[in-house]
Protein backbone atom coordinates (compact mmCIF):
# COMPACT_ATOMS: atom_id res chain seq x y z
CA UNK A 1 0.00 0.00 0.00
CA UNK A 2 1.36 3.70 -0.87
CA UNK A 3 2.45 5.99 1.43
CA UNK A 4 -0.34 8.53 0.85
CA UNK A 5 -3.09 5.87 1.47
CA UNK A 6 -1.60 4.77 4.34
CA UNK A 7 -1.64 8.08 5.57
CA UNK A 8 -5.51 8.66 4.32
CA UNK A 9 -7.03 5.66 6.65
CA UNK A 10 -5.14 6.96 9.53
CA UNK A 11 -6.27 10.58 8.89
CA UNK A 12 -10.05 9.49 8.61
CA UNK A 13 -9.63 7.30 11.55
CA UNK A 14 -8.43 10.16 13.89
CA UNK A 15 -10.93 12.89 12.68
CA UNK A 16 -14.86 12.75 12.44
CA UNK A 17 -16.69 15.52 11.75
CA UNK A 18 -19.99 15.67 14.36
CA UNK A 19 -22.50 15.60 12.59
CA UNK A 20 -21.76 12.44 11.25
CA UNK A 21 -20.42 11.31 14.38
CA UNK A 22 -23.97 12.02 15.88
CA UNK A 23 -25.86 10.33 12.81
CA UNK A 24 -23.45 7.08 12.98
CA UNK A 25 -23.88 7.12 16.76
CA UNK A 26 -27.56 6.95 16.06
CA UNK A 27 -28.55 10.60 18.34
CA UNK A 28 -30.28 11.54 15.15
CA UNK A 29 -31.94 9.21 12.51
CA UNK A 30 -30.37 11.40 9.45
CA UNK A 31 -27.39 13.52 9.31
CA UNK A 32 -29.70 16.71 7.95
CA UNK A 33 -31.57 16.24 11.67
CA UNK A 34 -27.93 16.40 13.10
CA UNK A 35 -26.89 19.22 11.12
CA UNK A 36 -29.95 20.94 12.05
CA UNK A 37 -29.65 20.32 16.13
CA UNK A 38 -25.85 21.14 15.74
CA UNK A 39 -26.28 24.91 13.97
CA UNK A 40 -29.77 25.23 16.50
CA UNK A 41 -27.04 24.83 19.24
CA UNK A 42 -28.58 22.24 20.85
CA UNK A 43 -25.26 20.18 20.52
CA UNK A 44 -22.60 21.62 22.83
CA UNK A 45 -19.28 20.37 22.06
CA UNK A 46 -17.16 20.68 25.54
CA UNK A 47 -19.48 23.45 27.09
CA UNK A 48 -19.04 25.44 22.99
CA UNK A 49 -21.06 25.79 20.37
CA UNK A 50 -19.96 24.73 17.37
CA UNK A 51 -21.08 23.99 13.37
CA UNK A 52 -21.69 20.98 11.79
CA UNK A 53 -17.97 20.89 10.22
CA UNK A 54 -16.46 20.26 13.35
CA UNK A 55 -14.06 17.75 13.65
CA UNK A 56 -14.57 15.27 17.28
CA UNK A 57 -11.93 13.48 18.96
CA UNK A 58 -11.60 10.54 21.54
CA UNK A 59 -12.15 12.43 24.79
CA UNK A 60 -14.19 15.22 23.67
CA UNK A 61 -17.69 15.70 26.42
CA UNK A 62 -20.70 15.85 24.01
CA UNK A 63 -23.95 17.54 25.70
CA UNK A 64 -26.81 16.84 23.41
CA UNK A 65 -30.79 17.83 23.80
CA UNK A 66 -33.00 15.98 22.00
CA UNK A 67 -36.42 17.29 22.84
CA UNK A 68 -37.02 17.09 26.48
CA UNK A 69 -34.38 14.20 26.56
CA UNK A 70 -30.66 15.41 27.76
CA UNK A 71 -27.82 13.01 26.91
CA UNK A 72 -23.85 14.12 28.38
CA UNK A 73 -21.42 11.21 26.59
CA UNK A 74 -18.11 11.15 26.14
CA UNK A 75 -16.67 10.43 23.14
CA UNK A 76 -15.06 7.22 22.92
CA UNK A 77 -14.41 5.99 19.52
CA UNK A 78 -14.83 7.44 16.02
CA UNK A 79 -17.10 6.15 13.21
CA UNK A 80 -18.47 7.48 9.81
CA UNK A 81 -20.55 4.57 9.15
CA UNK A 82 -23.77 4.29 10.49
CA UNK A 83 -23.95 0.51 11.68
CA UNK A 84 -26.25 -1.30 14.38
CA UNK A 85 -27.33 -0.32 17.65
CA UNK A 86 -24.97 -2.07 19.37
CA UNK A 87 -21.69 -0.59 18.14
CA UNK A 88 -22.91 2.95 18.25
CA UNK A 89 -23.54 2.03 21.69
CA UNK A 90 -19.43 1.47 21.55
CA UNK A 91 -18.75 4.66 20.36
CA UNK A 92 -19.57 6.78 23.46
CA UNK A 93 -19.53 6.71 27.42
CA UNK A 94 -22.67 8.41 29.23
CA UNK A 95 -21.85 10.17 32.20
CA UNK A 96 -23.57 8.87 35.61
CA UNK A 97 -25.66 12.04 35.97
CA UNK A 98 -27.12 12.07 32.58
CA UNK A 99 -28.33 8.65 33.10
CA UNK A 100 -29.64 9.43 36.32
CA UNK A 101 -31.23 12.61 34.98
CA UNK A 102 -32.82 10.56 31.88
CA UNK A 103 -34.61 8.36 34.22
CA UNK A 104 -36.06 11.07 36.60
CA UNK A 105 -37.27 12.18 33.54
CA UNK A 106 -38.85 8.82 31.95
CA UNK A 107 -40.50 8.11 35.78
CA UNK A 108 -42.04 11.69 35.70
CA UNK A 109 -43.57 10.83 32.55
CA UNK A 110 -45.03 7.72 33.53
CA UNK A 111 -46.25 9.97 36.66
CA UNK A 112 -48.24 12.11 34.59
CA UNK A 113 -52.04 11.34 33.51
CA UNK A 114 -52.06 10.27 30.14
CA UNK A 115 -52.82 12.89 27.40
CA UNK A 116 -54.74 12.16 24.40
CA UNK A 117 -53.73 13.66 21.43
CA UNK A 118 -56.53 14.04 18.65
CA UNK A 119 -56.73 15.80 15.89
CA UNK A 120 -59.16 17.97 15.13
CA UNK A 121 -62.91 16.63 16.69
CA UNK A 122 -62.92 14.07 18.59
CA UNK A 123 -64.57 10.62 17.10
CA UNK A 124 -67.65 8.62 19.44
CA UNK A 125 -65.09 6.16 20.19
CA UNK A 126 -62.74 9.32 21.11
CA UNK A 127 -65.48 10.75 23.16
CA UNK A 128 -66.03 7.23 25.57
CA UNK A 129 -61.71 6.93 25.88
CA UNK A 130 -62.03 10.40 27.30
CA UNK A 131 -65.16 9.85 29.47
CA UNK A 132 -63.76 7.05 30.82
CA UNK A 133 -60.72 8.26 31.45
CA UNK A 134 -62.51 11.40 33.48
CA UNK A 135 -64.97 8.78 35.20
CA UNK A 136 -61.96 6.95 36.89
CA UNK A 137 -61.05 4.16 34.22
CA UNK A 138 -62.31 0.49 34.81
CA UNK A 139 -66.17 1.12 34.23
Amino acid sequence: MSEKMTEKMTDEHDKCRIDKWLWAARFFKTRALAVTAVEQGKVLLNGARVKPAKTVVPTDRLDIRHGEVRYVVEVIALSNKRGGAPDAQKLYLETIESRTLRAEHTARLKAEPARFLFKGRPTKRDRRIIEKHQRGGDE
